[in-house]
C-alpha cells in the first residue's frame, strides 16, 4: 500500500496510520482511555494527598522526607550494576538536596494537580506528560514501585490526547484552545451542519 506525503510550502506533513488513529484517536477507544485516565488519576491524587498531609513533606518541616529519600538514592550509584546513575548522583548532590524543601512542596502539591487533572479531563496529554516526567524522575532515583507502570500509562495517554479527555474538559478546552479538531468532533461539526442546511 502506498504512502502519501501532503508536501507544503514549509514542511512535509505525512497521514497517521490506520491503526495509530484506531488506537489513540477514534470515538470507540474513548471508554478504554476514560478508564486508564481515571485510574492514573486516581493514584497520583492519592500518592500526593499522602504527602500534603504528611509535615515531613509540606510545611515548616518539609524537606526531611525528601533527603531521606534522596539519600538512600546515593546509595544506588555504586557497585557492578548501579540503580542510580552518576549524571543523575550529581544532580542528587548539587541541585535536588540543596533545595529539598522546595522539591518537596513541588512534588506533592504537582501529584494532587496532576491526578485532579486528569481525573477531570483537564489538558490530559500535558498532564499524563507531567505525570511521566515525575515517573521518570522516580526511576532514575532508583525507585521502582509503581512508578513503571504509571510511566507506560502515561506515555499512552500522551498519545491518546486526543480523545483521553473526551469524557473531561477536554471536550469544551482542547478546541478553545485552538488545537486540532478530532473526529468526533468533526462528525457532530458535520452533522450540525447538515442540520442547518436542511433547515435554510
Amino acid at each position: 500500500m502506498e504512502t502519501t506525503v501532503k508536501q507544503d510550502k514549509a514542511f512535509l506533513s505525512y497521514p497517521e496510520p490506520w491503526l495509530s488513529k484506531a488506537l489513540f484517536a477514534s470515538r470507540a477507544s474513548v471508554p478504554f482511555w476514560t478508564i486508564v485516565r481515571l485510574y492514573l488519576g486516581y493514584l497520583w491524587l492519592t500518592a500526593g494527598w499522602g504527602k500534603i498531609t504528611n509535615p515531613a513533606w509540606v510545611g515548616p518541616e518539609a524537606g526531611g522526607a525528601v533527603k531521606g529519600f534522596l539519600s538512600n538514592a546515593l546509595t544506588l550509584t555504586t557497585g557492578e550494576r548501579p540503580s542510580v546513575q552518576g549524571w543523575y548522583a550529581w544532580l542528587i548532590e548539587n541541585v535536588f538536596i540543596p533545595n529539598a524543601f522546595v522539591f518537596s512542596h513541588l512534588v506533592a502539591f504537582g501529584e494532587v494537580l496532576i491526578g485532579l487533572a486528569l481525573i477531570l479531563g483537564l489538558l490530559t496529554g500535558l498532564s499524563a506528560f507531567m505525570g511521566g516526567f515525575l515517573n521518570a524522575a522516580f526511576l532514575f532515583a532508583g525507585t521502582v514501585s509503581t512508578n513503571p507502570l504509571m510511566f507506560v500509562l502515561a506515555t499512552w495517554l500522551v498519545l491518546a490526547w486526543r480523545v483521553g479527555g473526551y469524557w473531561g474538559l477536554d471536550y469544551w478546552i482542547l478546541p478553545w484552545l485552538g488545537a486540532p479538531r478530532g473526529s468526533w468532533r468533526k462528525s457532530k461539526d458535520q452533522a450540525e451542519a447538515r442540520g442547518n442546511k436542511s433547515a435554510a
